[in-house]
């Protein structure tokens, strides 16, 4: 997993401390594994936690969106989820353990989530959040409530809509981007892949 976000600090009301990224490291789901272990995280919170159906819980669009994950060593500690629209990304289904709330392991968390989504070239996220949660999150984003907005309510619980806004990167990824970069990793755009690396072939074959 990427050890530091940079520009996704940005989004955060203050920035990462080193020993935070010492204990946590964070970084978008690529595996199987790594998907089952994001997907056993949301049971133990939002089903187990706060009885929320199952056919709620996975609603579709978990084979639509980026997952990523945050680690302490090799222990799974959370998750969330980003869904692309044309102009801003939604981080939902944002779940820390209860062993890790209070620590730094959520700010971790949407700094990575916040550096992809930056990458990309977008400038604002949306997250709908339990109104209840909203000193928690106001504590981790230089965000907003929207205002404006009535608010909702699914699965038991009162939301309402949190603008978080995204800092321009310097690299964000265009239509004119490397090819090779294009098909890369999620999150991994500047490490040569596995495709870089068959190009090779083309060479050994002249």
């Amino acid at each position: 997993m990427k050890p530091r976000p940079d520009f996704g600090e940005l989004s955060l009301s203050r920035p990462l401390e080193p020993a935070m990224l010492a204990r946590f490291s964070a970084g978008p789901v690529r595996t199987l594994d790594e998907y089952q272990q994001s997907m056993a995280l949301r049971a133990a919170v939002y089903m187990a936690e706060q009885d929320c159906p199952y056919e709620e819980e996975y609603d579709g669009n978990d084979f639509s969106c980026t997952h990523f994950l945050v680690r302490e060593g090799t222990r799974p500690a959370g998750t969330c989820r980003v869904r692309w629209f044309a102009d801003f990304a939604k981080i939902e289904r944002s779940t820390i353990l209860p062993a890790y709330r209070g620590t730094p392991a959520l700010r971790v968390l949407m700094a990575e989530a916040c550096e992809v989504i930056s990458r990309k070239g977008y400038r604002v996220a949306l997250a709908q959040i339990q109104s209840r949660l909203w000193p928690v999150w106001s504590r981790v984003f230089r965000c907003r409530i929207v205002t404006g907005r009535a608010r909702f309510a699914f699965s038991d619980f009162d939301y309402c809509e949190m603008e978080i806004p995204i800092a321009p990167h310097p690299q964000a990824l265009t239509i004119r981007a490397d090819p090779f970069q294009i098909i890369r990793p999620e999150g991994a755009w500047d490490e040569p892949g596995v495709l870089d690396r068959s190009a090779s072939r083309l060479g050994d074959a002249a």
